[in-house]
This record gives structure tokens, sequence and C-alpha cells, in this order.
């Protein structure tokens, strides 16, 4: 069965789950009603079942390649990209001024969970330069904004972040590369930098590089970074990409997965570039990329889980083994667990994360600090179960096909070669849970508390019809918030992060059964309801186990010297 995009999944969730009506309700996406929003999915699912699924095992096989310091692309990946630019799914959440649609966030997230699941390695071009936009619209002069947003959006050109160094993987401070002022305006950054995705491709006329480097007189670690905006060609009097710039490819990376993804080692050397932001402000512009990227990593993992449910349920629903109804394997009572699981993660996930979008998208409508709050807390959560879901869906394909999984011809493990990373980019789950339980509980759990109480007073009203689903997540939702409280009284933050991991899968679980119940509310005795019913009674349990480990602090992660660990 063929890559088919989950456009009806989407529509459900904008209006019974994610509350998209409040979004279109404010004047700044007021254009953004339901027939507008259709034809959008609808639009962008055929791009990615006719254009960007066939993609993802040529991509695959045969392997991005760098000729004579060019990157060359996977076979169809340059028609791929302009149906990309064309059907301007790049600019889709950025400013009309500069060509791009200004649409919500949530829709934009919709697409490219799209995308993923039809052909990661692709998709991460796009995504790259979403972040840059997005981080160039807030914080870039409108000189710079004027040349480098209509290009970048358009898909002429496209972006890239360049963050990290051999020495400087998540301690981003103690990167070496440096900036000095040219005295008209522009700047000479010099420095190496690694694992940068789609750093170089033939298919966009220019590719502009977000690089952090260190000026001068910038003090150290992270509050002496700076930012610039470093293209592959500089632009001429007339705004195109003109002579070559003092920069380069290394080598790519020889990886996992996502082969059709170049992932190269860039060096350069006194390349011209432009501030963007403040003189050692550039963590602040940076991590308007990053928490962009983060939001767009998790929508990556949902996407690849999707694919990989796809893929399995078309070959359980093929595969003759044993005595069965059907007399396939989709009928045996493991196989038919397995599919569940995974359908109920899918849509669980999804759920997570539309709602942090929708979240940032009331924060950018209304500046409602509560809003702000709701976005931060919940995107170290999409990020990481999204990812983690995209892993366990995926490995559990390879499963459901059995001994054929290992075999590369049926692309089952694919999917898990390739959402592996994701787990590990824009900052490790484990960095996404240690920020949840320490800077994202800075106002004493508050955010937590709200998001919580919120479950737990719709629980209480579902009571009336499912009270055998409303009674588990609401209990699940008063244990969570025990622990919740429990970290927040841990005033030594190692024994909140020796349990930051489970927490945070916890919190996702609970999210995860409550979007479940609401969806239920909406399809009574339905399809939603009964895979509600799956997910509370098989996966919700899960919580408690989470939690208990959660509030176990660090004595027992520490028990082992190091020594010990050794021997």
């Amino acid at each position: 069965m063929p890559y088919r995009a989950p456009v009806t999944d989407y529509q459900f969730l904008f209006r019974h789950v994610a509350g998209f009506d409040q979004i279109a309700g404010t004047e700044k996406f007021s254009e953004a009603s339901d027939d507008v929003v259709d034809a959008i999915l609808t639009e962008a699912g055929k791009m990615c079942e006719e254009v960007m699924s066939p993609l993802q095992r040529p991509g695959d096989l045969e392997p991005a390649r760098l000729e004579n310091g060019v990157v060359r692309t996977s076979p169809g990946y340059s028609e791929g990209w302009k149906a990309i630019s064309e059907g301007g799914w790049i600019g889709m959440s950025g400013d009309p001024e500069y060509g791009g649609m200004g649409l919500p966030m949530t829709v934009t997230t919709a697409v490219n969970e799209m995308m993923s699941a039809a052909c990661l390695s692709l998709q991460l071009a796009p995504l790259m330069s979403q972040g840059q936009i997005e981080a160039m619209e807030h914080h870039a002069s409108d000189a710079i904004k004027e040349l480098f947003l209509p290009k970048l959006m358009s898909g002429e050109w496209s972006g890239t972040m360049n963050l990290t160094e051999p020495q400087a993987g998540s301690d981003v401070g103690a990167l070496s590369s440096k900036a000095v002022d040219n005295g008209d305006g522009s700047y000479s950054v010099t420095g190496q930098k690694i694992y940068i995705s789609w750093g170089d491709n033939d298919f966009a006329s220019n590719v502009c590089h977000l690089v952090l480097a260190r000026l001068p007189d910038g003090v150290p670690g992270t509050k002496g970074i700076s930012l610039f905006i470093v293209p592959k060609h500089l632009p001429d009097d007339n705004g195109e990409a003109g002579v070559a710039n003092s920069l380069k490819v290394v080598s790519l990376e020889h990886k996992m997965g996502l082969h059709g993804s170049p992932t190269c080692v860039m060096q350069f050397d006194g390349a011209k570039g432009w501030l963007v932001g403040k003189e050692h402000g550039g963590m602040a512009a940076m991590f308007t990329m990053m928490n962009n990227a983060r939001l767009g990593v998790g929508g990556q993992g949902v996407g690849v889980a999707e694919g990989a449910y796809q893929h399995a349920l078309a070959y359980a629903l093929e595969r003759k083994q044993g005595k069965t109804p059907s007399g396939t394997i989709v009928d045996h009572a493991d196989v038919r667990r397995m599919l569940m699981s995974m359908k109920a993660d899918v849509f669980a996930s999804r759920a997570i994360l539309l709602n942090c979008a929708a979240a940032i998208d009331m924060q950018t409508a209304t500046g409602d600090a509560e809003w702000a709050a709701r976005a931060a807390f919940l995107t170290p959560i999409a990020k990481a179960f999204g990812t983690e879901t995209g892993m366990r869906v995926a490995e559990t394909g390879v499963q459901v096909h059995g001994g054929m999984g290992f075999i590369e011809e049926t692309g089952a493990a694919q999917f898990y070669r390739d959402v592996r990373v994701t787990a590990i980019y824009e900052g490790t789950n484990g960095i996404q849970a240690m920020d949840l339980v320490a800077r994202k509980m800075m106002d004493g759990g508050e955010a937590a508390a709200k998001l919580l109480d919120e479950i737990e007073d719709h629980a209480e009203r579902a009571r009336a019809t499912v009270p055998e689903l409303a009674g588990p997540v609401w209990e699940a939702t008063e244990t969570l918030r025990e622990a919740t409280e429990w970290l927040v009284a841990q005033g030594d933050l190692n024994e909140r992060f020796a349990g930051a991991v489970p927490y945070l899968q916890a919190f996702a679980r609970v999210l995860g059964g409550h979007y479940h119940l609401v969806a239920a509310m909406a399809d009574p005795a339905g399809p939603r309801e009964k895979l509600a019913r799956f997910y509370i009674n098989a996966l919700l349990p899960e919580h408690a186990g989470l939690l208990a480990q959660a509030q176990n602090g660090s004595a027992d992660v520490y028990g082992l010297t190091i020594d010990e660990l050794v021997a």
C-alpha cells in the first residue's frame, strides 16, 4: 500500500482536539477557515503521495554524494524540491510581506508531518529553511529580511543552521568559530561546523547558512556568541547569487539512515556574512530557530510513525501465516496488539504536537503570557514523545514484518534507520526532559498545574457518558500532579534530572489519554472511541511505573562508582 496522507485525521484533530476554531477566531488568522485549511491539507497530501513518497526508497539506495566540492542529490530530489517550492510549502507560516502565506503554525505542522511520512530525507531541507525564516523574521535587520526572506520562502535559496563543532555539541558555548568586523557592515567568519543537514545541494541557486561564532570581545560561554547569515554565493547588486563565498563542504557524514539528506562538515575561511540580531545575542536568535525546529522534529517522528504504521499494516493485510478468519496475520492477537499500539500512539503524539502548535499560534495571535507558557511547556514533550513514538512505531513495524522486516528490500528497516537521529538532534530527548523539569518549572509548576487542571475538569465532565474511560484518565492525572509537586519540591536539580526522562514520558502518556478521551467524546461508539479504549486500558497504565522511576531520585543512578561501571 503506497503512502496515504491522513488528511481526515488532521481535519478531525483540528476541529475536535486541537481547538483550531479558537485560532481561526483571532484577527491574525481569521482567513484560515475550515474550507481554506481543508483545501491546503488536501493539496499538500496529494503532493506528498504523488511526488515525495516515490522518492523515499531511491534516496536510501542512491545517497547524496560529494563531487568536486559540490553535493549531488539523490535521483528525483530536484523535482521534489521544485514541487515543494512551487506549492508554497516552505513559506507557509512566513510573513506575507516577504512572500509567505501567513498560515497558522498548526497548519504548517500538519503539512510538515505529511512530508516527513512521505520522504523524511527531503523534508529536512524545507524544515531547515523554515527555521531560518522564523529566526530572521524575529531578529534580522530590515535590509537582510528584504534580501534573503523572499528567496528563502520561494525556495530559490535554501537555508541551514550551523551550531555544532567537533568539541562543542550540546555545550554550544564551547564553540571556537570566530567572526571579525570588516568595518563595512559585514563580518568575516572562520571555523568548522559539523552535522550540518543539507549544508549544500544542487537544486537551490544559493545556500544560506546561519552560523554561530564569537566576536573578538565575546566573553566565554553562550553569552559571548553572535549569529551571522553567511551565504554560499554573495548576493550581487541585483540581489541574485553572485560570486562564491569563502566556504566549502569538507565531507559528508556516513550515516545510519537519512541517506538522501547530505549531512555536511562545513569549513568557513573568512567567509563574508552579516550579523543577525545583536552582538553577543546569537543564542537568543538561534533559539528562535531551534524551538521552531524542535516542533518540526517532533513532527518528523510522528510522520515516520505514520509511514511505518501504514507500511506494516499493508504487509499484515497481505501476509498469509497460520489459520485466521481473514487468512492473513492481521488477525493474530499479537499482531493486532502491535498495530493497535502503533495507531494509538500515532494519534496521541500527533494530538500533542498539534496542541503545542496551537498554543504557539494563540501566543502569536494574542501575545498572552499564558499561551506562551503553554507553548513553552509542551515543546519539549512534543519533540521527545514525537520522536520516541517514531522510533517505537518504526521498530514495531519491523517486528510486524517478522523476518522480512530485517531484509532491506521490504523497506521496513529504513523507517527505523531514518527516524533514529530525531531523538538526538535539536537537543537530545534527555536534554528536552531536563529542560521540562528545570527551566519549564521555574514557575513553581504553574504551567503544568494549569494543564493538569484542564485535563481533570474534562475528565469530570466525561464521567457522565464514558465513566470507564474518564475515571482512569482523572486518576492518572492526579498521580501525575503528585509527582509534579514532588519534582518542584526538589531543590537539588540533579534529583529532578535523574528522573526527567520517565517524567516526560509519563506526562505524554497522560496527555495522550486526555486527547484520546476528547476524541472518544466526539465520536461516541465510533472508531475513535474504540481506539481510545485501547489506549486508556493498555497504554495509559504505563504512567504509574514511569512516575515511580521519576521520583526515585539520583542515589541509585549514581549507585555504582565509575570504577564499578567499568569492572
